[in-house]
């Protein structure tokens, strides 16, 4: 390919900035002064990792900025990312009591107001802890991994995290667009952990560079925190063709350097309707993409994106087209994409699971003239590497002891998306978080506070 067909990500780099500004310094004293500082707050129950909003919020109207990113990051190892990509009016500030007589308190805003803070001061927030003779391998280097390396590093445990990217992070660092979540936060918050004597070997994959059985025999517990893969096949003609890409790939090359393919002008189709089908719509359009749709076989209601992702798209004039399924995808003679036949759906009556789902309307195909294909229909499952760690599953979902991140092999706990499944409630990256952590203070009391209990 020649140099001109690549784009270098230094020249879109405004593109790519931040789309919210940060809190100046006046707007973010006054907004912490508006909070009342409930006692037994609904805010801090409505975070999955428990934050003492109303505490941190008030070092930020003291001025004790250090003090607010601790509080924070004491609670959510992952903190400054969340600021930005947390769905608060969903969580925190949805349940602001606030919202009952004026606007809820801007708690995502004032998080990130904190935490960039101690980014900008270049902080390190936390130390270890005293060893305690244990040693831990966590498998994964992303939210929910680090979460659990950094209460495991607290807790005086000696952690080794293996990572098979080339930079640790998982989703924050790979799979958020630039302009929601900038890498640096994320490496930020690995510096964190990293400052506690945790070793992150990068370019690792277990598996293949080195055997499960390998960490099973060399330390005291292991943490499988190793999310999803890659994006899975739609199961229809012409999808191998070069136009056509993986939207987890893709985001990724909009994050880690030049693009080999050229937007500008094109026609693009994302299929799905969550919130990374919303991430490569809205990539597409800032590479200069003419126009971007994004079919989804259900309607708005079962859309998995977020209310204000979703907005988002609309902004940037992403088309949705409901009740929508990719038939077949279209080349000329030279193999380049030229259009994708759709096919009508429609919606059956709810099963015994209360899901309605989607049905073919025959006959109903018709063509859109698209350059570019972009599935989005979810991610696929390490299943080959849990079956390694002879772990239980459904599906590639790791199955865990009841009430509990313990697998079925007592030595091995997991958290992240690898234990997400339907009816577990919903993926984010605070969940992930706090469940990084949970997992981190069950080996604890495993392995310390009942150091008889038995791991083999």
């Amino acid at each position: 390919m020649s140099k001109g067909t690549r784009i270098s990500l230094q020249h879109l780099e405004r593109n790519f900035e931040e789309i919210e500004p940060g809190l100046t310094n006046r707007r973010a004293i006054e907004e912490a002064n508006r909070c009342l500082y409930c006692y037994d707050a609904p805010c801090i129950k409505a975070c999955p990792t428990d934050i003492d909003i109303p505490t941190f919020i008030k070092k930020i109207a003291s001025g004790n900025l250090k003090g607010s990113a601790t509080t924070i990051m004491a609670a959510n190892p992952v903190g400054a990312s969340c600021s930005r990509v947390c769905p608060t009016e969903e969580l925190c500030e949805g349940a602001c009591v606030l919202n009952h007589s004026t606007t809820p308190i801007m708690i995502g805003n004032l998080q990130r107001y904190a935490t960039d803070w101690a980014i900008q001061n270049e902080q390190i927030l936390f130390k270890a802890g005293k060893k305690n003779g244990k040693s831990v391998a966590v498998v994964g280097g992303g939210p929910a991994g680090l979460s659990a390396a950094r209460e495991l590093a607290l807790l005086g445990f000696q952690v080794t995290i293996f990572e098979a990217e080339e930079k640790p992070g998982g989703l924050n660092t790979y799979g958020i667009v630039s302009f929601r979540l900038p890498q640096a936060i994320s490496f930020w918050e690995v510096e964190q952990v990293k400052s506690l004597d945790v070793e992150i070997r990068t370019n690792t994959r277990i598996g293949k560079d080195i055997p499960a059985q390998e960490l099973l025999e060399n330390f005291d517990a292991v943490v499988l925190a190793i999310g999803m893969s890659e994006v899975p096949k739609l199961g229809i003609e012409g999808e191998d063709l070069p136009g056509v890409y993986d939207a987890i790939q893709f985001v990724k090359e909009t994050k880690t350097g030049e693009l080999s393919r050229e937007f500008v002008g094109k026609r693009v189709a994302v299929i799905g309707a969550g919130n990374t089908a919303i991430d490569a719509a809205t990539c597409s359009v800032r590479l200069g993409a003419e126009n971007v749709k994004i079919l989804y076989r259900r309607t708005i209601e079962e859309m998995t994106a977020y209310q204000f992702e979703y907005d988002f798209a609309k902004q940037d004039n992403v088309e949705f087209h409901w009740l929508t399924a990719p038939n077949r995808i279209l080349a000329d003679d030279s193999g380049k994409v030229t259009g994708i036949e759709c096919v009508k759906m429609v919606l059956s009556e709810p099963g015994k699971d209360g899901r309605r789902r989607p049905l073919r309307v025959e006959g109903s195909e018709y063509l859109i003239p698209v350059d570019v294909v972009i599935p989005a229909i979810g991610q696929s499952r390490y299943v080959k590497l849990i079956e390694e760690f002879g772990l239980e599953h459904s599906d590639g979902v790791v199955r865990l002891s009841k009430e509990s991140y313990q697998t079925s092999k007592s030595q091995v706990f997991a958290c992240g998306d690898v234990i997400f499944g339907k009816g577990q409630g919903e993926a984010m990256v605070v969940s992930a978080a706090q469940q990084g952590k949970m997992a981190a203070l069950e080996i604890h009391k495993i392995l310390i506070s009942d150091p008889l209990a038995t791991t083999a």
